[in-house]
């Protein structure tokens, strides 16, 4: 115990006090390391972010590494700054490689900056997301079906690149799905990764249409290795759901003039007046949700 206190104290008050500062400075090239390693502390998040530290960081120690060898003449000092130069410089090459040039065709590279880019999601992860799952982008001619109901397995996820296709149950119209549009969302989010069905609605393209296609199982594979990947479709696939279910919303209406809310059917059914429980509504345009043969669209 004596020893630890002896040397704390002689760490703390037992060394020499610098009773005259050094009126010289250290140098052009000291201060430029400074001011570079203040500059690549301000860097931000994600890979750019990193990429402006490391740059920075490897200046400042490139100057310090001309300090120590002309001015201070410290091999320590230039041994170490000299490693975190070189790490610095690794770290440049692996960011600048994941960042590389990535060549998509024109409707990838569209789909990106419409759909991906605006959720901040870089090409690197794009380029996971299309090559990972062989991603590919088809061509359904008008009046060609995507999905026929009760015949088409549910074993794949595609996304709207152009043109229109048209919903049916039973030969009755659902409604449409447009560019920038999953066509099978509803169908992805009823099974899980272990159960197969089929689609209880058939897709037919009023125009001709283009359409990127992942595979089930393969996606499933990218979700478990990369849960960011995972949670971004989450949010993609349900939000899809979301726009879904509110036009269908807009399209029901009863004959007493209120609208009926396919989400809360039995909120519904406690607001309507004392005179409207005496009548049976009916629901127009679709009386597909009063039916358990349509599980799997909403």
């Amino acid at each position: 115990m004596g020893e630890n206190v002896s040397f704390w104290e002689s760490l703390v008050v037992g060394h020499p006090v610098c009773v005259e500062w050094n009126q010289m400075t250290e140098g052009s090239f000291y201060h430029l390391s400074s001011i570079l390693f203040v500059l690549g502390s301000m860097a931000g998040s994600g890979v750019f972010g990193l990429l402006y530290g490391y740059i920075f960081f490897a200046l400042s120690f490139f100057c310090t590494c001309i300090w120590a060898w002309l001015d201070v003449c410290a091999a320590d000092v230039f041994s170490w700054s000299f490693i975190l130069l070189v790490i610095c410089i690794i770290q440049i090459i692996y960011l600048a490689y994941q960042l590389r040039s990535v060549s998509f065709d024109k409707e990838l590279q569209d789909l990106y900056s419409t759909v991906f880019q605006p959720l901040g999601i870089s090409l690197s992860v794009f380029r996971k997301i299309i090559s990972y799952c062989n991603a590919e982008v088809v061509t359904l001619e008008r009046e060609h079906c995507y999905a026929v109901q009760g015949k088409t397995p549910i074993d794949k996820l595609s996304l709207l690149i152009s043109g229109r296709i048209r919903v049916t149950v039973d030969g009755e119209f659902l409604h449409y799905i447009f560019p920038r549009k999953f066509l099978d969302s509803p169908e992805w989010d009823s099974l899980r990764p272990s159960e197969e069905g089929t689609f209880q609605v058939t897709l037919t393209a009023e125009t001709k249409c283009r359409y990127v296609t992942w595979r089930r199982k393969k996606l499933y594979l990218l979700f478990a290795k990369n849960r960011y990947i995972c949670r971004l479709f989450s949010v993609l696939i349900r939000g899809d759901i979301a726009d879904k279910l509110y036009e269908l919303n807009e399209k029901v209406s009863l004959d007493s003039g209120f609208r009926f809310d396919i989400r809360l059917p039995n909120y519904y059914h406690m607001a309507l007046p004392e005179e409207a429980h005496s009548t049976t509504p009916s629901i127009h345009v679709q009386d597909v949700f009063v039916k358990k043969s349509t599980p799997n669209r909403l």
